[in-house]
């Protein structure tokens, strides 16, 4: 028995005719099936590349034989640039049509345009020639629906029937949303991006990146953020990005027939969602790389900054902005940021921290009520309901009533002399007395005291902080596409922006004081609360995100304030360190946990002293481990063993007696192989033998014909001792992508440790429910 594995294992890697070394026989697609994977499986990372590097290197030798090979290996290198040019091109016409639909819808909510119905508020009045600057709003055109339907534009009746019109397009939006996503893509619902690494990490969630997903997903987000809910569309562009690489992926055989390949294009498509969703190139790619990506080469980096690119001149050259900008909230600050202000950015930074930490825990806490209860019975009732809670308390106050983009915008702005907004409501240009204009005179610091329309604002601002953490925590999870990035955003630019008024008037009024005397010089403004929000709003999305490189430079692209690195970097980092400190995960590695994807998270550390022994099956008291021969087995033992078990592979032994380890077969490829023994070799009975050997045991002429299945058997699995420390084992798994592990001792086969098994024991090592990792 040993000679004759000996002599197989030779005749395998036997040299070719054209001197190419045949290093892997599993590759051999002989059969059409084998080498693919079932549904919520994860992917054998090394077996897909050695298959790539197989293909190429054939790829490589023919293209010395022939000038049709070499232009097919030509075309080959270059399709994946192609294919990322086509990403860009469709990912970015598609987030520019989104951003027009929802504003258009938004704005659909209030009144129409008379002009033309397909026209927002804002293009509706741009060509009015009765508009003025102060109230640039409001113009003939644009009519709301109290308006149309009663015909005067004054009196209480007329707020009544706007607030109902408002809420009956909040309701009717949701309620297509959750009924489109239901009835045709269950997965087009949440963010997306949970699902995305967990997809990138090698998991297999068939439909989840399908045309189906993409269709009803961009059409259902359109509708999700113009109902006014507390969500926002950009986390869901990364999914509709890495909806349109899938698709697109499916006309490149290269790609369409490796998992591992079409998971660096994936990878890629991510940045090119935030590079779209933010106009933010660059941080799109970082974003990628220390957010989503499982495995990220140079070539990616190149390729993932080339499509983004694309993306963003596409969503540049629809110019859904209207504003001739690639940047969604550009801010233009005239006063330089003081050292000492570091303060209270490091403040805003520590309420980030604790945002982040609070909303997540309680939004986990909403989502496993909804999950363990009858609650998660009703997705239809939920969204209706928290849409009428929504659009009922957000009517009243100006800055809930716009969208999330919108009061960012206006959050962020920085006030100029003829500024309407509310927030700009200062003495000296709010139609003050002549005596504070001459205080203002005197003193030249004046011109920025609070006058009676910033301190409603205030209070509504406060108001509105209250109301969007709330519905934030309950929105996130429904059953409707919902990003994250905008609501966090929005909170914490409230919370900038009150604490950046607080800190103009308390400089103002104390200017002569030992802190501001060098500070605020007569003449000039001291402090820009715009930039205290564009700060908190960093601050509050890296704490949920738990993100930091790449946010801080998402958030200049996002706004163009180059020279506010230093605050956004000092926020930043001192909301990861807070919501570190209270919990270690993000919100996307909450929700992977709660919905039990198998997930190693590259950034946990293992810290427990145990060995591979600990975690490996069998264990005492279970029954054997179900392995097969490389001979004496039959069709009928064989496919008793894949009817009784649901494992996705089988050890392969040299026999029941002698357990050394000759390879590992998968499932899927062993259940194909015999299917296809069956159909097309004449003789194959259940009797047949099935040999993993290439050489022919004897028999005898009566006996059937045997069932050689040595092409899909993997000579090289990997392997550990029992005494192998777990740390290293999870390191493994980490950096290979490996589905499962052998474990072995002198040679004999003791055991195996699959990705299943190590988040058991993580979880168990961290007292949590190891039953909760749902799927195989």
């Amino acid at each position: 028995m040993h000679c004759c594995t000996q002599i197989c294992i030779v005749s395998a890697a036997e040299w070719r005719p054209n001197n190419s070394p045949k290093l892997m026989d599993l590759l051999d697609d002989t059969v059409p099936g084998i080498g693919t994977y079932e549904d919520f499986n994860t992917i054998d990372w090394v077996r897909e590349k050695s298959k790539d590097r197989d293909r190429h290197r054939e790829i490589t030798n023919k293209s010395k034989q022939s000038t049709v090979a070499l232009l097919f290996s030509i075309s080959d290198a270059f399709s994946g640039w192609l294919l990322m040019l086509f990403i860009g091109l469709m990912s970015g016409a598609l987030a520019g049509g989104i951003d027009i639909a929802a504003h258009w819808m938004t704005d659909l909510k209030e009144g129409v345009c008379l002009n033309g119905f397909w026209f927002n508020h804002e293009h509706c009045c741009w060509a009015s020639n009765e508009t003025t600057f102060q109230e640039r709003d409001k113009c003939p055109q644009w009519k709301s629906w109290a308006e149309l339907m009663v015909g005067v534009s004054e009196g209480p009746g007329l707020y009544v029937l706007n607030y109902f019109m408002y809420m009956c397009w909040a309701l009717l939006f949701a309620f297509l949303t959750v009924i489109l996503v239901r009835a045709f893509a269950p997965y087009a619902c949440g963010s997306g991006i949970p699902e995305i690494k967990t997809i990138l990490s090698g998991f297999i969630i068939r439909g989840y990146l399908g045309k189906w997903t993409l269709i009803i997903k961009t059409i259902t987000l359109v509708l999700a953020v113009s109902s006014g809910l507390s969500l926002g569309k950009e986390g869901p562009l990364v999914h509709v990005a890495c909806c349109c690489a899938n698709i697109l992926c499916h006309f490149f055989t290269k790609y369409r027939r490796n998992e591992a390949k079409r998971r660096e294009v994936l990878s890629a498509a991510s940045a090119v969602g935030v590079s779209v969703a933010f106009g933010a190139p660059i941080g799109g790619v970082l974003f990628s790389l220390e957010e989503v990506s499982y495995y990220f080469p140079l070539k990616t980096l190149w390729r993932s900054f080339f499509a983004a690119l694309v993306a963003a001149f596409t969503l540049r050259s629809i110019n859904p902005f209207g504003n001739s900008r690639l940047v969604l909230f550009y801010v233009e600050f005239h006063t330089p940021w003081h050292l000492l202000e570091l303060i209270p950015f490091v403040l805003l930074g520590i309420f980030g921290g604790l945002w982040g930490a609070f909303f997540i825990r309680a939004n986990i806490a909403w989502c496993r009520l909804r999950k363990n209860t009858c609650l998660g019975h009703y997705p239809v009732l939920e969204v209706v309901v928290v849409t009428l809670l929504t659009a009922f308390l957000a009517f009243p106050i100006e800055y809930t009533r716009m969208s999330s983009s919108e009061l960012i915008s206006e959050l962020f702005n920085d006030c100029g002399l003829l500024d309407s907004s509310k927030l700009c409501g200062y003495t000296s240009n709010s139609g003050s007395a002549s005596g504070s204009v001459n205080a203002t005179a005197a003193n030249g610091l004046g011109a920025r005291l609070a006058g009676p329309d910033l301190y409603t604002a205030m209070w509504q601002l406060a108001l509105a902080l209250l109301l969007k953490m709330i519905f934030t925590v309950v929105t996130f999870g429904m059953k409707v596409p919902s990003g994250l990035f905008i609501p966090s955003m929005a909170v914490g630019a409230i919370a900038g922006r009150l604490l950046g008024v607080c800190m103009e008037q308390l400089a103002i009024r104390h200017h002569e004081g030992d802190i501001f005397r060098g500070w605020c010089s007569p003449g000039a403004d001291c402090i820009t609360p715009g930039l205290y929000a564009m700060v908190g709003a960093a601050a509050c999305l890296g704490g949920v995100t738990r993100m930091t490189v790449s946010l801080v430079v998402i958030m200049f692209e996002l706004t163009g304030g180059l020279e506010y690195i230093v605050p956004l970097m000092a926020a930043a980092m001192t909301s990861k360190w807070v919501a570190d400190a209270l919990g270690r995960e993000s919100i996307y590695e909450a929700h992977i946990r709660l919905n039990g994807y198998p997930f190693l998270e590259a950034k946990e550390e293992f810290r427990h002293k145990t060995l591979a022994t600990d975690v490996m099956r069998p264990r005492r008291g279970d029954p054997l481990l179900s392995v097969l021969t490389e001979s004496g087995m039959t069709v009928e033992e064989v496919e008793r063993l894949i009817t009784d078990t649901t494992y996705s592979g089988f050890p392969v032994v040299i026999s029941q007696q002698s357990p050394r380890l000759v390879g590992f077969v998968l499932r899927r490829d062993l259940v194909i192989s015999l299917e296809n023994a069956r159909r097309n070799q004449e003789g194959v009975v259940s009797m047949s033998p099935i040999l993993f050997t290439e050489c022919d045991p004897p028999m005898s002429p009566s006996a059937p014909p045997a069932v050689k299945l040595h092409s899909i058997l993997d000579l090289s699995p990997f392997t550990v001792t029992v005494h192998t420390p777990m740390e290293i084992v999870v390191d493994i798994f980490r950096k290979l992508g490996l589905r499962q592990c052998l474990v072995i001792q002198n040679g004999r086969l003791l055991g195996i440790i699959t990705k299943k098994d190590i988040l058991k024991h993580m979880a168990q090592m961290a007292n949590r429910d190891p039953d909760s990792i749902l799927f195989n």
